[in-house]
């Protein structure tokens, strides 16, 4: 790949004031009727800004619930998003993320980017989940032969981070649970892409509260740590990828590491904190080239590495999103009617880390594949 350009992707005037138009209510409403926080109203509309006083590149996709860690999808010619659903449980924040709380999943839709926005009803809760304990965060679908699968990683009875999977008829739910996870799962932020051959794979994993740290010898070790492996001169903790099996509900091999590389071909170190991978897995193809995005977690960017197999090694290449308000940066990329968005989350609502809301920009590329870099400002 080529020197990647540094110039800011925009959206076009017109899409931008038609997402802002289409998402903002005449008469913005308080939190306490929409978002159940109870305080102040509602920051919306073009000219909403940050408490810098920065304008919002997006507009929140809906206000009624906080949506966050958007995973979009296009089936049958809409676009779906299967978000976490942020609720607030009064849990102070720490880097464990026992802040986030959530129990439930709800979809959005939409025929259009910039249209109206249809909440669903729950798709499934965590009581309906046989194996689950609490904590469904970032999940991810999938459509096949029929079926639309929902895969959610939640704690376990013993507290432990696994990927269940939930399969409907209608890509809104609801959705039901399997009576175990994956087996051989563990951590968050699944991620499931299939290729041109059908093959299907998931990536998954996250560091800190993703307890990704607490398996770096092969197995569940409490003792591990809280947050990496504080091994700054070595390789980094590697996200983890498996193929599916042909039905979606299982790992057809043990999980491996998925290699991030730097310019030289070495692995990414743990050091590299502007670099190395989080959480948040996400993969496309492009033209040939198999793109694995990712969050960079504490530096707070949208990163990206490109290669030339599902399975890797990928070389690390730019970053997409420059840090949101609000702590977490979790994404998607889908294409659409020959057009290429990319779905994120921040606090634009609640300016409280844990209260997100889903939004989506068009994104551009460079003629040599590389992808121009996105602010979430205007200013």
């Amino acid at each position: 790949m080529g020197t990647r350009s540094s110039a800011l992707a925009a959206v076009p005037l017109a899409l931008l004031a038609s997402v802002a138009l289409a998402q903002a209510p005449t008469t913005p409403p308080t939190p306490a009727a929409t978002t159940g926080t109870g305080t102040g109203t509602l920051n919306v509309g073009p000219n909403a800004r940050s408490p810098e006083g920065k304008r919002y590149l997006s507009a929140p996709l809906v206000t009624q619930i906080f949506a966050a860690d958007p995973s979009a999808h296009v089936f049958n010619g809409k676009i779906y998003v299967y978000p976490s659903h942020d609720v607030d449980a009064g849990i102070p924040d720490d880097d464990l993320g026992n802040q986030y709380a959530m129990h439930d999943y709800r979809v959005l839709s939409m025929d259009r980017i910039g249209g109206p926005v249809t909440i669903g009803p729950v798709a499934i809760d965590v009581k309906d989940i046989p194996w689950a304990s609490k904590q469904a965060w970032a999940p991810d679908a999938a459509y096949e032969n029929g079926t639309y699968f929902l895969f959610m990683p939640v704690r376990d009875k013993q507290g432990i981070f696994r990927i269940g999977v939930a399969t409907s008829k209608s890509p809104m739910g609801p959705f039901k649970s399997e009576a175990a996870p994956i087996r051989g799962s563990f951590s968050i932020d699944p991620a499931v892409f299939t290729d041109d051959d059908g093959k299907s794979y998931m990536y998954f994993g996250g560091i800190w509260g993703g307890q990704l740290q607490r398996w770096a010898k092969g197995k569940f070790d409490p003792n591990a740590g809280d947050t990496d492996l504080r091994q700054d001169d070595k390789p980094a903790l590697a996200p983890k990828m498996a193929p599916m099996t042909a039905d979606m509900k299982q790992f057809a091999a043990p999980p491996r590491d998925v290699v991030i590389t730097d310019e030289a071909g070495k692995p990414i170190l743990g050091g590299d904190h502007d670099r190395r991978f989080f959480e948040a897995s996400w993969v496309f193809k492009r033209q040939g080239k198999y793109y694995f995005t990712y969050s960079t977690g504490d530096t707070h960017f949208i990163a990206y590495a490109v290669g030339d197999k599902p399975t890797g090694p990928f070389r690390y290449t730019g970053r997409i999103l420059s840090p949101v308000q609000g702590w977490t940066t979790h994404h998607s990329i889908i294409q659409f009617q020959n057009r290429w968005y990319l779905f994120y989350a921040d606090t634009q609502l609640s300016n409280k880390n844990h209260l997100r809301s889903a939004k989506v920009t068009e994104m551009f590329f460079n003629a040599d594949g590389t992808i121009r870099p996105i602010s979430p400002f205007q200013d």
